[in-house]
């Protein structure tokens, strides 16, 4: 049986960190930024962890099945 792949996408869009926590971006920072504030841009900037609900299906992904 061959080795199986880890999906692409999930590879662009997660890090897992020294404790094994998945980081991922946050959304609404890639255009229509004049409207945002400078606080809510700084916000966005900084990423966020998963949610433990989804950990579960993201490594799934990452580690291909």
């Amino acid at each position: 049986m061959p080795k199986l792949k880890t999906k692409g996408s999930v590879k662009k869009r997660f890090k897992l960190t020294g404790s094994g926590k998945i980081r991922r971006k946050r959304a609404n920072h890639s255009h229509i930024l004049t409207k945002k504030n400078a606080k809510r841009k700084r916000r966005l900037r900084s990423g966020a962890l998963v949610t433990t609900a989804d950990e579960k299906r993201i490594n799934r992904l990452i580690e291909g099945h």
